[in-house]
């Protein structure tokens, strides 16, 4: 008579074994991820195979450097010419490094020239005002903050250095942006605008308004629009060109800085931010 224990048991042991056959089967999403990550990888090594004793490469050339098939260094090549991360010699079909690359250094160059630059201001604010000096260039439609001076009263403001705000809601934002030719404002404006409190301004009209007003004044405030008990006050910061490239701003506590008191700091805070832009060569030539 057959016992049942055993059908039962050779049940489970095929059951098991094909779950471990599943188990050990490749993800098939994990080959996709890592050719991305691949991908990238190589074009940064083709980017950076480049020197001053090598300025244009051919296929041929790279694909020996960097060890891969001619195929992918052609595939992304055309990538990055299209980008303008790359250009390609009409006579000899070689590559070199493209004026995308000179663009990208110039904004971090710029940064760090800003935020050297301003150092000494941002802490002559802080200790006259008492508050946080906060330091920040336009990133996109955003802006970032490259400097950030905290308060050092009880009561105060945290803000984390390279975190990005959205611009049409905050004082930093609106004093670069307001400055910036029609095209980007109406780029900034075409939104999404978030209601990030329930005094932010979404109203496009209206915000239209706010810069024409920085523009007049010279510095925006910022009235709870972007945090919760949160007031400021910023102006721009201009280079050799005249061009508006980051704005310094004072922040801290309604229950402290009253609107009065944000637009008493404004003579000090227009006195920074227009020494720091004659560092920066505005209005020497």
């Amino acid at each position: 008579m057959d016992d049942p224990v055993f059908p039962a048991i050779t049940r489970n042991n095929h059951a098991m074994n094909a779950s471990a056959k599943e188990t050990s089967r490749p993800k098939k999403a994990a080959p996709a991820k890592r050719n991305r990550l691949s991908s990238v990888t190589t074009a940064i090594r083709l980017l950076k195979a480049f020197s001053e004793d090598e300025v244009e490469i051919g296929v041929s050339a790279l694909a020996q450097k960097l060890k891969v098939a001619k195929s992918t260094v052609h595939r992304l090549a055309v990538t990055l010419v299209a980008e303008g991360l790359l250009e390609q010699n009409p006579e000899t079909e070689r590559y070199r490094l493209g004026v995308g690359l000179f663009g990208l250094g110039t904004l971090v160059r710029r940064r760090m020239n800003l935020s050297n630059e301003a150092r000494p201001y941002l802490f002559d604010l802080r200790k006259h005002t008492g508050e946080t000096v906060i330091l920040g260039i336009p990133s996109d439609i955003e802006v970032m903050h490259v400097y950030d001076l905290e308060s050092p009263q009880a009561l105060g403001i945290k803000s984390d250095l390279g975190a990005r705000k959205p611009a049409y809601c905050t004082a930093v934002g609106r004093a670069i942006f307001a400055f910036s030719p029609d095209e980007m404002i109406d780029r900034l404006l075409a939104g999404p605008l978030v209601r990030r409190t329930p005094r932010t301004i979404i109203d496009q009209a209206k915000l239209r308004e706010m810069m024409a007003e920085v523009r007049q004044h010279g510095f925006a405030i910022e009235d709870e629009e972007s945090e919760p008990g949160v007031r400021a006050i910023a102006a721009p910061v201009r280079d050799s060109s005249g061009n508006v490239v980051g704005a310094v701003g004072i922040a801290g506590p309604m229950q402290r800085l009253s609107i009065e008191a944000l637009e008493g700091f404004a003579p000090t805070l227009l006195d920074a931010a227009s020494a720091i832009s004659a560092r920066l060569g505005y209005g020497h030539r």
